[in-house]
């Protein structure tokens, strides 16, 4: 059995800890993040040369680098890096391409990146593998309330280990929730199981364009693809599927809402690290070491991280995508980027940036470089903290050891490099009048960028 992630997605509901660039599959949680627990699930159903990855290009060298984290051996190859969002079907619809291309019958289990789910998942889905022979099949999760924020499934007949699918519901009002989990539907989950004949055979019939594209193995041009979801695009139409019950921990994560319900809460019902004086059901997540203290409020989402804080209450977190949208359309970079911002070669934080001038840690990998690259508009004074730095000015190589320090001049070509077996720490204070990272012409890069 393969599998394939799916963690091309930005979480805007969960802003301002999920960024586009940085968003929250990839945020630690209790030691792991979400996709690297997914990775883990992966492992367990196809070992890791099985493992297939569908993430969009700003992310490519996150997901590798959280791979490499795990000391899984994921070949190259199957990390596959949509240069155009396309929604979820084109996306599985290239792993499946790639997939057939090494086993024609082979069967993949896809994995949303971002997902909570129960340790013995991996069991129930592998007992379902023969059902899809036969059936694109989708799991739902046992509702533990009727909850308006998911989409439903309703069972029929049975199919030996679920059943046939009826029907698929929107996400209802209350009323209708509640209706639904009294007649047993069950939680759409986002998980499929899918055969390579089967997947190939119905999106043939119900999306011929996307099964022509994908017809061969060469990749097509994504631009020209329709964007939709396999839900929309081919679960709905087609008269082949099944869905199979999990009875166990799952949450999609969505929205603090969600994340708040995860939590352990104290006797009041309130979730994080604060002081908390006549206040009940509020969640605060704030930087390790920041005291916090909420009095006489209820019902509070409080969200801090170096350079946002977000506070609403927690029957609108749905509503946070559209004060990203707000945000976005001002064109702030609140929305892409923390303070610490990753890179293929390890990452830099800004640590002050105002007009003229900005501060910069940069954390250099060992044996990783930067691209040799030049600015027009900004100066660039290097000062080595720890660790040994290789830089190329103009040609020019020497090393620098910790307290050493250089000036690049704008207009100099230049790289910076980590030829050591410790990571690389250097503070960088740029100067000019124009700071932003669009002022970068790359002449060399070992990651492929432009």
């Amino acid at each position: 059995m393969k599998t394939i992630i799916l963690a091309g997605g930005v979480g805007t509901r969960l802003w301002p800890l999920s960024r586009e660039y940085f968003p929250k599959q990839f945020i630690p949680m209790d030691g792991r993040s979400l996709f690297q627990k997914t990775c883990e699930r992966a492992k367990k159903l196809s070992g890791d040369d099985g493992i297939w990855v569908v993430t969009n290009a700003i992310h490519r060298y996150l997901v590798r680098n959280q791979i490499d984290e795990l000391g899984y051996a994921v070949p190259e190859g199957h990390i596959l890096a949509e240069p155009v969002q396309k929604n979820t079907l084109p996306a599985i619809a290239w792993a499946m391409q790639q997939i057939r291309a090494e086993e024609k019958d082979a069967t993949a289990v896809v994995f949303p990146s971002d997902h909570l789910l129960g340790d013995d998942a991996a069991e129930r889905i592998s007992e379902a593998e023969s059902l899809g022979n036969d059936c694109l099949v989708t799991f739902g999760i046992k509702p533990t309330s009727p909850h308006t924020g998911y989409g439903y499934i309703r069972p029929g007949k049975e199919l030996p280990p679920g059943f046939a699918v009826e029907e698929f519901k929107e996400k209802p009002d209350a009323k209708t929730a509640a209706a639904y989990v009294k007649k047993g539907y069950l939680w759409n989950s986002g998980i499929f199981l899918l055969s390579v004949p089967v997947f190939f055979a119905e999106l043939k019939k119900y999306q011929p364009r996307l099964a022509a594209a994908f017809a061969g193995n060469a990749t097509p041009e994504f631009g020209g693809l329709d964007a939709i979801s396999i839900d929309y695009g081919l679960l709905e139409p087609s008269k082949k599927v099944a869905v199979v019950p999990l009875d166990m921990e799952w949450s999609d994560l969505g929205t603090f809402a969600t994340l708040y319900a995860v939590k352990t809460h104290d006797g009041e019902g309130n979730a994080g690290e604060a002081e908390y004086l006549a206040a009940r059901h509020n969640y605060v997540d704030a930087p390790g070491g920041k005291r916090v203290g909420l009095i006489g409020v209820d019902n509070l989402v409080v969200v801090d991280t170096a350079d946002a804080l977000l506070v609403c209450d927690n029957r609108y977190t749905e509503q946070v995508k559209d004060l990203v949208g707000r945000l976005k359309k001002q064109g702030d970079p609140v929305t892409q980027f923390h303070r610490q911002v990753h890179r293929p070669w390890g990452s830099y934080t800004v640590l002050e940036n105002t007009p003229g001038f900005k501060i910069k840690r940069v954390t250099v990998k060992p044996g990783q470089k930067l691209s040799l690259q030049l600015h027009h508009h900004r100066s660039e004074h290097w000062v080595v903290v720890s660790g040994t730095a290789e830089v190329e000015l103009n040609g020019e190589i020497k090393l620098l050891r910790q307290g050493e320090s250089t000036f690049v001049t704008s207009g100099i070509q230049h790289r910076l490099k980590n030829p050591g077996v410790i990571p690389l720490e250097v503070i960088e204070v740029q100067l000019g009048q124009y700071l932003e990272e669009d002022d970068i012409v790359r002449f060399e890069d070992d990651y492929g960028r432009t």
